[in-house]
């Protein structure tokens, strides 16, 4: 769909958009990394074991991964300015509600309906920004919108360890609370509706269902393999259940009129490729953060504030590049900038490989997450310009849907999977370990088994990293560069 040159009232209107997204942006993910570091004292506050204190986490990255794809298609239909005011209202109302939960379980729970907010805000955060910038500024408006998530991210470990320390776990939920309610209103201000061009469809409720049915039995059976064994019926039910759920789902997407998963994008190399690298990229890269926080609280014994700035080098390498990245996509192939970006993300994580033990030297240990943070910066805009700009306009909600799907799904995948090879590897009385935080007292034949589990991490973290490479390296070549301006 072509574009005409914009009113000169209409200027600053791109501007003010990347404004509210980069405000919901930085909600939504400041969260998570403020709970990464307060995960410790939160679980001895309510006494969780190991399972109940990962589903804290693994509930709300589970369910925001599904409905990504659902909300993807539902903002398609009813618009993305409503469903993103609604996700930024969700998310607030339940940021103040999970700081009064009670028990573990009512905070899983609330968890799960924040996630959904969650979910709105990020699944329309990328459309919002593409449908308002021309194609010529807009690498410089998705660098921006990633360095405000960059940003989130270094602040969140800081302020979820000063705000532990300082006055206890809740306040991690309610500090959401204020910028939920300026987000809103200035979103309620600014965002304007596009006009629909196309029909309207109806929602695939049995695909949302079914995607949601294969996903928790593959989280579930990876969550609790470490902790049950391999051989238990939990687990092999919950691969079962994926295996058998996950075809279904897809020949139901073949066959649907308004599939959630349109398969039909694939046919486009391009957009395939880089989703596919988007998948493999962030696994590689999520799980660094968590379990390097909960490393340097047990190992060392240090408050959740001192862990969450000794991991800061990832999101301020993040933090740096983003906007560098943004203004490189105008000089250099996506696919090369995209690929160097891995490529620094896989020298990262070697390093921090080779340095790993129980002295780990600080200053190594912060080169190899500020290469990741570096190459995570690096990989996401290009990446991100080349699938938004590789499918037409009206099917930008289902596109960036999947895209943020499976981006989050490489996140929930590689939590599960890290922290479940982290406790295989560890004895009966061990298993609790991770977050025992700066209380724990470790032998030095227990702390051996603790790091033979991380190498095995890292080094599953580098195999995905060069799936990761192959998949942007190797994708077509563009045949139009991303700045050119439509006609």
């Amino acid at each position: 769909m072509t574009r005409g040159k914009r009113p000169p009232q209409d200027l600053m209107y791109p501007w003010y958009v990347l404004s509210v997204t980069s405000l919901g942006a930085f909600l939504v993910l400041i969260n998570i990394g403020t709970l990464n570091v307060a995960l410790p004292e939160l679980s001895r506050q309510f006494h969780t074991d190991a399972a109940t204190s990962s589903w804290i986490l693994l509930s709300y990255m589970l369910v925001n991964t599904i409905l990504i794809l659902v909300f993807g298609q539902v903002s398609d239909i009813f618009g993305r300015r409503r469903m993103y005011l609604i996700g930024l209202g969700v998310f607030t109302i339940t940021a103040f509600l999970l700081g009064c939960s009670p028990n573990a379980e009512i905070l899983i729970l609330l968890r799960i309906v924040q996630a959904a907010g969650g979910a709105l805000v990020v699944t329309n955060t990328t459309p919002l920004i593409t449908d308002a910038f021309p194609k010529t500024q807009l690498g410089t408006g998705l660098g921006l919108n990633i360095l405000s998530a960059s940003i989130a991210q270094v602040l969140g470990p800081v302020v979820g360890g000063l705000v532990t320390t300082a006055w206890g776990w809740r306040w991690v939920f309610w500090f959401n609370v204020p910028f939920g309610i300026i987000a809103l209103i200035w979103g309620f201000r600014i965002l304007r509706e596009n006009p629909r061009t196309e029909p309207r469809t109806k929602v695939d409720r049995y695909g949302g269902i079914l995607v949601f049915i294969a996903l928790a039995g593959l989280i579930i059976a990876l969550s609790k393999g470490g902790e049950l064994g391999w051989g238990n019926n939990q687990v092999i039910g919950g691969f079962a259940v994926f295996a058998i759920i996950a075809p279904i789902f897809l020949w139901h997407e073949h066959r649907s009129a308004s599939p959630l998963l349109d398969i039909r994008l694939f046919k486009n190399w391009i957009f395939g490729m880089a989703n596919i690298a988007t998948f493999f990229q962030s696994f590689a890269r999520t799980a660094i953060a968590l379990i390097f926080a909960l490393y340097y609280q047990f190992a060392f014994h240090q408050n959740a504030l001192e862990a969450g700035l000794r991991i800061l080098p990832i999101t301020i390498g993040m933090l740096i590049v983003s906007p560098i990245a943004g203004m490189l996509t105008k000089r250099i192939a996506l696919r090369v900038l995209s690929s160097f970006g891995i490529l620094l993300t896989i020298a990262g994580l070697l390093l921090l490989l080779f340095v790993l033990g129980g002295d780990l030297p600080y200053g190594a240990a912060a080169c190899g997450m500020l290469f990741i943070g570096i190459g995570t910066g690096l990989f996401l805009t290009p990446n991100t310009m080349e699938i938004m700009s590789s499918v037409p306009e009206n099917r930008r909600g289902v596109a960036n849907g999947l895209r943020s799907m499976l981006y989050n799904l490489g996140q929930v995948l590689s939590t599960a999977l890290s922290l479940t090879i982290i406790i295989a590897a560890l004895p009966a009385h061990m298993k609790n370990v991770l977050y025992s935080g700066k209380n724990a007292v470790i032998s030095d034949v227990d702390f051996a088994f603790i790091i033979h589990g991380y190498r095995w991490v890292i080094l599953a973290l580098l195999w995905t990293s060069l799936l990761a490479l192959a998949a942007s390296w190797f994708r077509p070549h563009s045949k139009k560069r991303a700045c050119k301006t439509h006609s």
